[in-house]
């Protein structure tokens, strides 16, 4: 069956060769008439009957011709077609593949993200010669960055540990506690207008908190002596935008207490990075001997430091939850200078729920009665907190 393009270029065809043989047939009469009157010499003198037969026997011979010949003349496009595109495939193929690998701009316009996804995913297959493997590796990967609302890059974190500042004899219910002041620094092309911290005891609240947008959220386990509300198990103290000092809002309630601070930018238009810093202070038990720092968004370039100076501590251990085909540094203050510190660093991508913490050995207890070790691999079950530590 001819499909539509063919119906027309044959009905445009019939209608020229009928156009043609009209015009033979109107020249062949009228020079029929012009032969039986008085005309003109120099009108009689063309010869009018022999060139509208001319054209009478083209529009006709033309029309048959058309017809027998149409099928052949298909057949020859149809083997022309092949054999061009068959001399081109490879110049075609090696374009497209060039064009992926090179991440051309042009990709953006004629792939769509399903296209892009089948892409990877069967490139990624090859290369690992386990399709269920780069499926399973690359959707996991991909939702982690796509879901992911800001990306951070060198992020610097600074912790200190120091005996709390009150004496615990004064509120006998109280734990042992240590004060753990935290400092962010990172650079980020902010997507959100504000920044907000809470802090809450109640497990619910805390995992709808968890999953906004913008929303750093700790949980505080409920303790005697220990309540969220307090502002001695969190409080923030600075926020800044480019060094430019931002105002902190507090607000109490019944569970907990959130903190909020407003960047002073439009973020819809925000283009460039920014650096944004802030310092919080919570407290963890003295004789829970694990302070664990997670990472909330997809960060670039991680460096955190303990610094535990002021405290009893022996020895400390690092836990290293941050999965990558890069070495982690460790590095340890040196005994011959003054102050005991130890600072952790990877060059590349880190993906949330990936994290370091610190395992410590006190000066007065024994260290065979403290479950800590460099190689373990074991995820601590009493941290809960993303973006810094819990009370629990």
């Amino acid at each position: 069956m001819h499909d539509q393009l063919q119906r027309i270029t044959k009905l445009q065809t019939i209608i020229a060769a009928i156009l043609v043989a009209g015009l033979g047939i109107g020249l062949m009469v009228l020079g029929a008439y012009l032969s039986e009157t008085l005309a003109p010499g120099w009108l009689s003198f063309f010869p009018w009957s022999e060139v509208g037969g001319t054209l009478l026997v083209a529009a006709v011979l033309g029309l048959g011709i058309d017809y027998f010949v149409g099928k052949d003349r298909e057949a020859r496009d149809v083997a022309r077609l092949k054999r061009v595109l068959a001399e081109s495939a490879p110049a075609m193929r090696d374009a497209v593949i060039q064009g992926f690998a090179l991440g051309n701009q042009d990709l953006a316009r004629v792939a769509s993200p399903e296209t892009l996804d089948g892409v990877i995913r069967n490139s990624l297959a090859l290369r690992l010669g386990d399709k269920t493997f780069a499926e399973e590796v690359y959707q996991d990967i991909r939702d982690q960055a796509i879901q992911a609302s800001e990306r951070w890059h060198d992020a610097k974190v600074e912790i200190r540990l120091s005996p709390a500042s009150y004496l615990p004899s004064k509120n006998p219910a109280r734990p042992d506690l240590f004060t753990v002041t935290v400092r962010w620094e990172y650079s980020v092309i902010p997507r959100h207008q504000s920044r907000r911290f809470a802090a809450v005891s109640d497990k619910t609240e805390y995992a709808e908190l968890a999953r906004e947008d913008g929303t750093f959220a700790w949980y505080v386990t409920p303790k005697e002596g220990i309540d969220a509300t307090d502002q001695v198990a969190f409080e923030l103290l600075q926020f800044s935008v480019d060094g430019q000092e931002r105002t902190i809002r507090r607000s109490a309630r019944k569970t907990g207490q959130i903190y909020t601070a407003d960047l002073g930018l439009d973020v819809r238009q925000a283009e460039a990075p920014v650096t944004i810093a802030y310092t919080y202070r919570t407290v963890t038990e003295r004789r829970g001997h694990l302070l664990f720092v997670d990472i909330e968004q997809p960060t670039r370039g991680i460096e955190v430091e303990l610094d535990y100076s002021d405290c009893a501590i022996e020895r400390v251990s690092v836990l290293d939850f941050i999965a990558s085909s890069r070495a982690t540094r460790i590095e340890r203050s040196p005994n011959t200078v003054p102050g005991r510190s130890v600072r952790v660093g990877l060059d590349g991508w880190v993906f949330p729920r990936s994290g370091v913490g610190f395992v410590w050995v006190t000066a007065e207890r024994p260290a065979s009665t403290i479950a800590s070790s460099n190689g373990a691999r074991k995820r601590p079950r009493n941290v809960r907190a993303p973006g810094g530590s819990s009370l629990d």
